[in-house]
This record gives structure tokens, C-alpha cells and sequence, in this order.
């Protein structure tokens, strides 16, 4: 976990990982998969540096060419 997370992202963090493990997912891969779904979280909250976004990608839109 980045530093300066909360210690309630810490506990979802390590929750997480070990749940993976018990259930098999993700092999290999379960601190990385972890990592990624409380760091989104995260930015969703505004809880990081840069949460511009706040974990919503900005969606191009089509215009209609006649």
C-alpha cells in the first residue's frame, strides 16, 4: 500500500488479499489485484494526491455527420 493510506485502506487491503488466497483467486497475483481495487477506491473518495478524476474516466462523446 502507497504510504500514507488510512489504516481502514490497511485492514481492506490485507482482508482482501488473504480472501483471495483462501479462495484460489487471482494465483500469484492476489497483493497486486488487492492493491488495485483499494487504490481505486481510494481515488473514487479523493483520498489521493491526484483525484482529478475522482475514478471516473471521462467518456468521448460521437457526433452524427450528415
Amino acid at each position: 500500500m502507497p504510504t500514507g493510506s488510512s489504516p481502514k485502506r490497511e485492514r481492506e487491503f490485507s482482508k482482501l488479499k488473504t480472501e483471495f488466497k483462501k479462495e484460489h483467486r487471482y494465483p500469484g497475483r492476489e497483493e497486486e489485484v488487492a492493491a488495485r481495487i483499494v487504490n481505486k477506491q481510494r481515488s473514487a473518495a479523493g483520498e489521493t494526491k491526484d483525484a482529478k478524476t475522482a475514478g471516473s474516466k471521462s467518456k468521448s462523446t460521437k457526433t452524427k455527420q450528415s
